[in-house]
């Protein structure tokens, strides 16, 4: 199985923590330059000190962008792909708060648009040239199981993870001639900031302590754990090789069996 990335250049959004950052550590060893991006330099200068080189060639960078700062982020990406064409994408942000769909603002849908779609948009026409030129292109959306399984109290979320679902299988149709595919990872409950981050909202919301809900969420999950930041990373990296170049235009679930549909 051919899972080379030697010579590769890897984009890693949101790559800080989490699946990002999974994600960026999956990469680089399989030989790829890696150039990590999210909001703190800080933060990302910790990952880049701990990314493996597995060649002598290999180098990785990084650059501080907000996705939702959409002209400093288009030039950012753009001085990126000048200085090393990018032929792999992971488009991968943090989520939108909780709550219902009905009660959520106009900027709360406005906000979550902007970073989750418009941001992605701005990179990917940046890193297109790159990756026809290269005739290999990777685009892998982060995004959630809430796309086949709308999740409760998520509203906003629900709502933009399927727009970016419904923007890459239309990409996916049009790209593919250029030998570039986009696909979708859909992680299931997975030990990030995020989980916390549900874990403290819904315990709020039902006057359970964190523990309590967890073992409900457990409940739903056949493999009956929360899944490691490192097991999303892996299908991405996956997904990212040659050896998953016939694999265009789908969703894959990483969520320990989690999901009712098919």
């Amino acid at each position: 199985m051919d899972l080379d990335l030697t010579g590769k250049h890897a984009l890693v959004c949101g790559a800080s923590q989490g699946i990002g950052r999974a994600a960026a550590m999956e990469l680089a060893q399989l030989g790829a330059h890696v150039t990590l991006l999210s909001r703190s330099r800080e933060a990302l200068e910790i990952v880049l000190a701990e990314l493996p080189k597995t060649h002598a060639a290999q180098s990785h960078a990084l650059v501080a962008a907000d996705m939702n700062y959409h002209p400093i982020l288009r030039a950012s990406v753009e001085d990126i792909a000048n200085t090393k064409p990018v032929q792999i994408f992971v488009n991968n942000s943090g989520g939108p708060p909780s709550g219902p769909a009905h009660t959520a603002t106009l900027d709360d849908y406005r906000i979550a648009f902007n970073q989750h779609l418009m941001g992605a948009q701005i990179i990917l026409q940046a890193l297109l040239p790159g990756m026809r030129g290269s005739g290999y292109g990777r685009v892998i959306n982060v995004i959630s199981t809430s796309v086949k399984e709308p999740i409760r109290n998520l509203g906003v979320s629900n709502t933009i993870r399927a727009a970016v679902a419904s923007w890459a299988k239309t990409l996916a149709t049009e790209l593919g001639g250029y030998g570039i595919t986009v696909n979708n990872v859909l992680p299931g409950y997975t030990k990030t900031q995020r989980l916390a981050q549900i874990l403290g909202d819904r315990a709020t919301a039902t006057g359970k302590d964190e523990d309590a809900v967890a073992k409900g969420m457990l409940a739903t999950v056949p493999a009956g754990r929360f899944a490691e930041a490192s097991e999303i990373g892996a299908v991405i990296a996956f997904l990212a090789s040659p050896a998953a170049g016939y694999i265009n235009g789908i969703n894959v679930p990483v969520d320990g069996g989690r999901m009712q549909s098919l």
